[in-house]
């Protein structure tokens, strides 16, 4: 990992909510009941089979993969397969990883947005958990278990990950304002709450990008707002092609008459893991320039898409 993203990654931790409250331990994980029961019954017996865990983003998939690793004891690996999702990564990193002396007795290898994974990497990752199942779990998130080859599938026990209630969003973002000293109506959380539903990180984002000045604004406008600015990097992490995501971008700045940009390179900062991954370091030089010639220019929406661009020919 280099300077920039060792950088990058060591500031989010310490600033975005959904890092700081991401819940460590079983019973701190909202939803998914019946899934947590079984997850608790490998806890208890200290042993996990090879898992494949999928829903929709944000709903916490990776959580749960995180909390399997850190409470059984064993060594573990988080690889992200959107960063890293080709042959030699499976060829080299997970191998090695799997096949190399461990401290602990067993290894768990988490492969998050597991289906980003090519299908001849996943044909080559198959045959690894064969050889290495006496000690080796893999434990696979993905939102579409449809991208996943069958021998693979036939390899894992396989759990939906549901979206919690709104009522348990509603809590958890509530106790989240209340520890970060937050004042706020239940009411507005409830609107940000079913404009994002079920993406409980998008909830999150939204409420803590909201809530600068000590105070959630909630109001209908504001959240709006605040949905087209998470729309950018949404499209910037899309499969549209070069031209379509710039044009819906400048049409997304235009049709909001943006003023300041000041908060559309923050939130593209705060959102690098959602569209940037395996370019983290040359967007954040290039944030860096865009923000620099922001200071400079009489035409800030002119400066803010020469950025869009040169992000969407780093990422695409």
């Amino acid at each position: 990992m280099s300077f920039f993203e060792n950088e990058k990654t060591a500031k989010q931790e310490n600033t975005l909510w959904v890092e700081k409250y991401r819940p460590q331990i079983l019973n701190d994980y909202i939803g998914n009941d019946l899934l947590k029961e079984k997850v608790q019954t490998y806890l208890d017996n200290n042993d996990v089979p090879h898992l494949l865990l999928y829903g929709k983003a944000g709903t916490g998939k990776t959580t749960l993969a995180k909390i399997i690793a850190q409470t059984i004891e064993c060594d573990y690996m988080v690889i992200n397969a959107s960063d890293e999702n080709n042959v030699e990564t499976v060829r080299t990193k997970v191998k090695n990883f799997a096949s190399g002396a461990g401290f602990k007795g067993m290894k768990i290898i988490i492969l998050d947005e597991f289906d980003y994974m090519t299908p001849n990497a996943q044909a080559i990752l198959r045959n690894l958990m064969e050889t290495f199942s006496r000690h080796t779990r893999f434990v696979l998130t993905c939102n579409y278990h449809e991208k996943i080859i069958e021998p693979i599938l036939s390899r894992c026990q396989t759990f939906a990950v549901n979206p919690p209630s709104k009522k348990e969003v509603a809590v958890h973002v509530s106790d989240i304002l209340t520890k970060e000293n937050i004042q706020f109506d239940i009411k507005d959380v409830a609107d940000i709450i079913t404009n994002f539903y079920p993406d409980i990180r998008r909830i999150i984002n939204t409420c803590q990008l909201q809530s600068s000045k000590g105070v959630l604004k909630g109001d209908k406008q504001t959240i709006l707002q605040a949905d087209f600015k998470n729309k950018i990097v949404d499209i910037l992490a899309s499969g549209e092609e070069k031209r379509n995501a710039y044009i819906q971008i400048r049409q997304l700045v235009g049709d909001n008459k943006v003023n300041d940009f000041a908060e559309l390179y923050s939130i593209l900062y705060e959102r690098l893991d959602d569209y940037a991954a395996g370019n983290t370091a040359n967007v954040i030089l290039e944030l860096s320039q865009g923000q620099f010639r922001d200071a400079l220019v009489i035409d800030k929406e002119i400066c803010f898409m020469a950025t869009v661009i040169a992000i969407i020919n780093i990422i695409k």
